[in-house]
């Protein structure tokens, strides 16, 4: 039997896939109580935890891009937005071939991404976009005999450091057990997502590195905003007392002057009084802390969303969101997530699944996010309209495809054009020519001339039908709906009159070859 190997050229170990591996653990090196590197943070740590990032020891960088996400409301936002933004696009897949087992694998896994928890799984996954790699483990059902994904375990990133020869390759700590040593993932035991702001290193690929120097300015100017805010917010009591006051009026006074911010309100003796001194340049000051509070939110975004048109625009501004320019930006990281987050997917998850259950194949199915382009419909009807009676050859399972309508059933009532309005038959209106022919009478014989008189006498009848026949003619707009038309009016056409004609035409006919006969036999 082939051995079945991962993308890393690492063997199976089927017993591995029966148990989860990298959960935490309260013995090991795993634990699930993670440490506050964000607490009295100042440039000089920061510094120290990228270095110690970049050294192949992340433990502390990840903490503190967790500790970011919890502190910062906006970063928090703008990270949760584009991370939903791609649980959101539907997921398709597309089989290997046509051929039926391959059709049938493709359902299979059709069936498996109907889930429910399957949303908040790709979430998971994506908090690789703040800190450039994730780790979700495969817990695989095989109960059945059959090997399935039972659900995909968001492991904590703490949990994994990068190998010191190259930085890349990810280990877990603890080993498999969560007390030995750390060890290279097992194959087709992890999906593995890396999402890259930047080229380099995948810990030096995540938003939450460039972020972190934002968060932290940013707390600074908060908390010299709430200082100042302290100080200033409210306007200096100044009490005045006369010098004939006693200590127990001045206590008074001071207690009124010291309270007065809290209770509004004061009681003081006859003589004295409080001023409010406001200082000139509070507001002026405020605005600073805002402006640069909201400067650093700006420069977040622009990192997280790539613009600022959603999040921070004002109306009517250039940045307001309705800026195509801003739109545009967003939709081309969007539809980059959605496409890395599939071949991940394939990757890590689709192909491993197919090999261990029906072995190695010539091809895989392709698991697919993407938004459909927008279509536009009436462009495409108007187009339909003016092509199609041309000779243009269209499917219209195509059509049904682009209008998102399914194939009808045989039992399904369906949708058809009103018949057309069919006007009554009207007499010919005045001055209307009898039908004559242009040809010259040729010689008849003496019965016929019964014959030319029924002709004359039904003419009229029939003349009421060619003016029927001209007006639809003049309104149809095609031949189809010429035949359609005239299909609809037969029913109401009066033709008694006619018939009787025909009946009399027959019976001159018939005396007219007896009289053949007869003058043949005479």
């Amino acid at each position: 039997m082939t051995e079945l190997v991962d993308h890393r050229g690492q063997p199976l170990r089927r017993e591995v896939l029966k148990a989860e591996i990298a959960a935490p653990t309260l013995a090991g090196v795993r634990q699930p109580i993670a440490g506050y590197p964000a607490d009295g943070m100042n440039p000089a740590r920061l510094a120290g935890i990228l270095r110690q990032a970049d050294a192949g020891d992340p433990l502390s960088y990840f903490e503190l891009a967790e500790q970011i996400e919890e502190r910062d409301l906006h970063y928090l936002g703008v990270l949760g937005t584009r991370k939903r933004a791609v649980t959101q696009v539907e997921i398709t897949v597309e089989a290997a071939s046509d051929d039926p087992l391959d059709v049938a694998i493709a359902d299979r896994v059709r069936g498996w991404l109907k889930r429910d928890e399957l949303a908040d799984e790709l979430f998971d996954i994506l908090d690789a976009v703040g800190k450039g790699d994730s780790f979700t483990e495969i817990v695989w059902d095989i109960s059945e005999g059959q090997y399935q994904p039972a659900r995909l375990e968001w492991r904590d990133p703490r949990f994994f450091r990068y190998a010191n020869h190259d930085g890349r390759t990810p280990l877990l700590r603890g080993g498999e057990s969560g007390r030995d040593a750390d060890c290279e993932l097992p194959p087709w035991k992890f999906i593995r997502h890396t999402v890259k702001a930047k080229s380099g290193l995948p810990v030096r690929s995540g938003i939450a590195r460039v972020a972190a120097w934002a968060w932290m300015f940013k707390a600074f100017t908060q908390r010299d905003w709430a200082i100042f805010t302290q100080t200033y917010g409210q306007p200096i009591r100044l009490g005045r007392f006369d010098s004939s006051a006693s200590p127990t009026d001045r206590q008074t006074l001071w207690r009124a002057v010291a309270n007065i911010a809290g209770d509004c309100a004061a009681l003081i003796p006859k003589g004295m009084e409080i001023e409010f001194i406001q200082a000139p340049n509070v507001q002026a000051g405020a605005e600073v802390y805002e402006r640069r509070a909201d400067w650093l939110d700006r420069q977040i975004s622009k990192g997280v969303l790539g613009q600022t048109g959603t999040t921070d625009s004002k109306s009517g501004g250039i940045g307001d969101g309705g800026n195509s320019e801003h739109g545009d930006v967003r939709q081309d990281i969007k539809r980059a997530d959605c496409r890395a987050t599939a071949a991940t997917l394939n990757r890590d998850l689709v192909r491993p699944w197919v090999q261990l259950e029906y072995g190695p194949r010539p091809g895989y199915p392709r698991l697919k996010i993407e938004e459909p382009e927008a279509e536009d419909l009436q462009l495409l009807s108007s187009s339909l309209a003016q092509l199609v009676p041309l000779g243009l050859r269209v499917k219209a399972v195509e059509v049904r495809s682009k209008l998102n309508l399914s194939d009808p059933a045989a039992d399904d009532e369906l949708l058809r054009p009103a018949p057309p309005v069919v006007s009554p038959i009207l007499p010919p209106p005045a001055g209307v020519p009898a039908l004559q022919s242009a040809a010259p009478a040729p010689a008849v014989h003496p019965v016929d001339g019964i014959a030319d008189q029924l002709a004359r006498e039904g003419e009229a009848d029939v003349a009421r039908w060619f003016v029927q026949l001209r007006q639809m003619m003049q309104a149809a707009g095609s031949f189809d709906e010429l035949r359609e038309m005239i299909a609809q009016a037969y029913p109401v056409l009066d033709t008694a009159g006619v018939a009787a004609r025909l009946a009399q035409a027959l019976a001159t006919a018939g005396a007219a070859g007896m009289s053949d006969v007869e003058d043949a036999s005479g």
